[in-house]
């Protein structure tokens, strides 16, 4: 399982890589491997102020359907336009061209706050 140690974790299975004041998100490896194929993904949230752990949007499998949340504050200003039309990116590449969407941090002490990625990889070991 990949677990990258540049980035920090949620406990929901997202990650966050962040640069300046921007945040890039998306699902763990772990995360699409135990979704199964993804076969779409449904975010509407574009331009709005979410807070952290709010639900941004969904994620449709063909096992399940599951809710994506903020890992923390902001306001999403982009979503990824290649996974509309392919969500298998997010199988295929959960952490270069399978992000899901960026979002203008709120409160940069909220990072700090995210797991790590060793604490992560002993969430998904336990």
């Amino acid at each position: 399982m990949n677990i990258p140690e540049d980035l920090k974790y949620t406990e929901e299975h997202e990650w966050v890589r962040a640069e300046d004041n921007i945040a890039v998100v998306g699902i763990t490896d772990f995360a699409q491997g135990e979704l199964g194929d993804i076969v779409y993904l449904e975010i509407e949230t574009l331009n709005c102020q979410i807070d952290s752990n709010e639900v941004f949007g969904t994620v449709e499998a063909v096992k399940t359907v599951s809710d994506l949340f903020m890992p923390i504050s902001g306001k999403v200003i982009e979503v990824n336009p290649n996974i509309e039309d392919k969500p298998e990116l997010v199988n295929e590449d959960p952490y270069g061209e399978g992000w899901i969407i960026k979002i203008e941090i709120t409160e940069q002490s909220q990072i700090d706050k995210l797991l790590s990625s060793s604490d992560y990889k002993n969430l998904v070991d336990s």
